[in-house]
């Protein structure tokens, strides 16, 4: 792990959560000139689409450099966490310099749009975000002493059921909410614009917090586990 490419993807990061939160605000101004508040504003197919896939390409933008910067999957995948949560953070952290927004903490907010709606307090991303630079500043930290380290199944396994978990706790009140209005066969043949056109109803009600302390817990079992044996590890080749 070298400071100098830590820096420098901060750079990356940090310039990145600036240019989305730009971006949010324009598009504030443009859909809720009043302030963004629940439920959501009617918003034209062809924005919805291009916010869509802004979002897509943003998630692409980060994997990349991550596959630039890392040597092995498991320092990429490390690079790749460390500059999603660094952009994570500091896009709210210039939200609140530049708008005064979230007012708080446990401001709800739209978090996600693929594959459906996620929505959760500002505060839950950034805890995921913490979470995150920990486990790839750790598995940086282990690879520059060996360059073999990599997750075990049953540390991804916690990883993974842990996320989606997480997951659930985002997007399960959007799901209720679809669900109260359409059966699960009807929704297979919802075009877009049903969808667009129902969205425009939904108000959060509940963010499920045992679901997302569940999910939590799920990961850092993982990180514990990822973290001890790498430490054992260590302590052999020292001996």
């Amino acid at each position: 792990m070298k400071p100098k490419t830590i820096f420098w993807l901060t750079v990356f990061a940090v310039s990145m959560g600036f240019f989305e939160s730009a971006i949010v605000i324009y598009l504030r101004e443009i859909i809720y000139p009043n302030g963004f508040a629940f439920p959501l504003q009617p918003v034209e197919r062809r924005l919805a689409t291009t916010e869509i896939l802004r979002e897509a390409f943003s998630l692409l933008m980060l994997l990349s450099v991550g596959i630039l910067t890392g040597k092995s999957t498991t320092t990429r995948f490390a690079y790749f966490l460390y500059s999603f949560a660094v952009w994570d953070i500091f896009y709210y952290i210039f939200l609140k310099i530049l708008i005064n927004w979230p007012e708080s903490l446990i401001t709800m907010d739209i978090l996600f749009l693929l594959p459906v709606t996620w929505v959760g307090p500002v505060i839950a991303p950034i805890i995921l975000s913490f979470l995150m630079i920990l486990l790839a500043l750790l598995i940086l930290y282990f690879s520059a002493r060996n360059e073999h380290v990599h997750l075990k199944a049953h540390e991804l396994v916690m990883l993974i059921t842990g996320s989606v978990i997480i997951i659930i706790s985002f997007t399960q009140d959007y799901i209720r909410f679809i669900i109260s209005h359409y059966s699960a066969a009807d929704i297979w043949s919802l075009q877009a614009k049903d969808i667009l056109k129902l969205s425009v109803q939904y108000y959060p009600e509940n963010f499920y917090w045992p679901i997302f302390i569940v999910g939590f817990v799920f990961i850092l079992i993982g990180i514990g586990l990822f973290t001890k044996r790498n430490i054992l590890l260590i302590k052999d080749r020292l001996q």
